[in-house]
C-alpha cells in the first residue's frame, strides 16, 4: 500500500463535513514524537498514529488516524491491512472500556478523503463474460468417452497461458513464506480442508482422523522443505479450476474468481487444473485413461517445453495434496461416491511421500500399496 500523501487543508475540509460545521486544525502531530504538521502527515504513511487537534464552535477535540502498516505477521498485502481497519472499526467499540472507533476514511489517488465507515457491505462489480465453463467440455468428453481435436488445442491453450503467466517472478520471501503458510492453515487451505470433514460428527467410511492429521502434518513438513524457494515467487491465478475458465469460440477463454493473492508457486495452478483430468477420469474408472489420459499427457508437456520449469515437480505435492483434499471433500462434492474419494485421498498421501512428482506415472499414487 502507497505511503498516504494529503494535505492540512483536505484533512480539514473532511473533519468539517464530518461536523457538519467549520473546523479549524490546531495542531497535528505523530503520537510518541515531536513531529506536527505537514510532515506528521508523511510519517503516518510509516505506520504511527496521528494526533490531530481540531475546534469546532469554540470546542476543542481529538482524534488519532491510526494506519496498518505491512508486517509479516498475516499484513503482507493490502486486503490485510484493509481487512484489520475494517475488523477493528467493527469490533472496537463492542468492548467496555475500550478505545472508541470513529470512522473509516478513505483516501483517494488525489489525496481526498472520504468517510466510509456507513458501509456495511463490500460488492464487487466486474464486467459479464459469456463463454460455457470448462468443467462442461470435460463432462461431456466424460460421458462421451471421447475427445475432440478442440479439446487438445484447449489443453495446449491452457499449459501456454499459465507458463506465459508464470514466467513473472517477484523477489519477496516474506510473502513467499506466507503464501506457503496459508496453503496450510488458512481456512481455505489443507487444515481448512481437514476440518471440513468433520469427523466428531460424521463416521465416514473412506478416511479416518489419522489420515487427515497425516496428510496436514505432510503438508507442513513440505512447508519447511519449500521455505528457502523464494525464487519461485510468481504470478499466479490462484484458483485455476475448470468452473472458473470459460471458452467462447475455439481456443479463446475467459478467467473467472482470481483468488488468494497475485503471487504464489507456479505449482498451485497446474496441479489445480492437472488434477481435474484425473478427477473427471476417476468418474469413469479407477484411475487416469483415455480420454483423459491424451488431454493430461498433452498439458503436461506443453507446459513443460513453454516453461522449463522442471523444477515444479519438486515442489507440487503439497499443492497436489491439498487439491485432492478439496475433491474428495464431501461438502464440495457431495455426489461422489466413496471408492474415488478413497482414491483422491490416497493420492494425497503417496505424493507427500515422494520427493519428485512423477506426473508421468500418476496412476502409481492412487495405490493404497504404493
Amino acid at each position: 500500500m502507497e505511503r498516504i500523501e494529503f494535505q492540512p487543508e483536505q484533512l480539514e475540509h473532511f473533519l468539517s463535513q464530518r461536523e457538519k460545521q467549520p473546523v479549524k486544525i490546531e495542531e497535528i502531530a505523530l503520537l510518541g514524537s515531536q513531529t506536527t504538521g505537514a510532515a506528521a502527515l508523511k510519517g503516518l504513511g510509516y505506520g504511527r498514529p496521528l494526533r490531530v487537534t481540531y475546534s469546532a464552535q469554540d470546542q476543542q477535540k481529538q482524534i488519532v488516524i491510526r494506519r496498518v502498516n505491512q508486517n509479516e505477521f498475516g499484513r503482507e498485502t493490502n486486503a490485510d491491512r484493509v481487512g484489520e481497519v475494517w475488523r477493528n472499526f467493527h469490533t472496537f467499540n463492542r468492548l467496555p472500556q475500550h478505545v472508541r472507533a470513529y470512522d473509516m476514511i478513505g483516501v483517494g489517488r488525489d489525496g481526498r478523503l472520504q468517510s466510509v465507515g456507513d458501509v456495511a457491505e463490500i460488492y464487487l462489480l466486474t464486467e459479464y463474460a459469456p463463454g460455457r465453463p470448462y468443467a462442461e467440455d470435460l463432462a461431456i468428453i466424460r460421458d462421451a468417452g471421447a475427445f475432440t481435436a478442440q479439446d487438445i488445442k484447449r489443453a495446449v491453450s491452457l499449459a501456454r497461458y499459465l507458463a506465459d503467466i508464470h514466467a513473472v517472478k517477484r523477489d519477496d520471501p516474506i510473502l513467499w513464506r506466507r503464501r506457503l503458510r496459508d496453503l496450510v492453515g488458512h481456512g481455505e487451505g489443507v487444515m481448512g480442508l481437514t476440518d471440513s470433514y468433520r469427523l466428531d460428527e460424521t463416521v465416514y467410511s473412506f478416511t479416518s482422523e489419522e489420515e487427515l492429521r497425516g496428510i496436514e502434518t505432510a503438508v507442513n513438513q513440505w512447508r519447511w522443505r519449500l521455505k528457502p524457494q523464494s525464487h519461485r515467487l510468481s504470478q499466479v491465478h490462484g484458483d485455476f479450476h475448470p468452473f472458473n475458465i470459460l471458452f467462447q469460440n475455439g481456443t479463446q477463454f475467459t478467467l473467472l474468481d482470481r483468488s488468494r493473492g497475485e503471487w504464489g508457486e507456479p505449482a498451485d495452478d497446474v496441479c489445480c487444473l492437472m488434477i481435474n483430468y484425473l478427477f473427471f477420469s476417476l468418474q469413469r474408472g479407477a484411475g487416469l485413461a483415455e480420454p483423459f489420459s491424451s488431454l493430461y499427457r498433452t498439458f503436461w508437456e506443453t507446459y513443460l517445453a513453454q516453461s522449463g520449469d522442471e523444477e515444479l515437480l519438486a515442489g507440487a505435492a503439497p499443492w497436489i495434496a491439498w487439491r485432492a483434499l478439496v475433491l474428495a471433500s464431501p461438502q464440495w462434492y457431495p455426489t461422489l461416491n466413496e471408492a474415488t474419494r478413497c482414491r483422491l485421498l490416497t493420492l494425497a498421501r503417496n505424493v507427500l511421500a515422494d520427493d519428485v512428482f512423477d506426473w508421468q506415472q500418476i496412476n502409481r499414487y492412487l495405490r493404497r500399496d504404493a
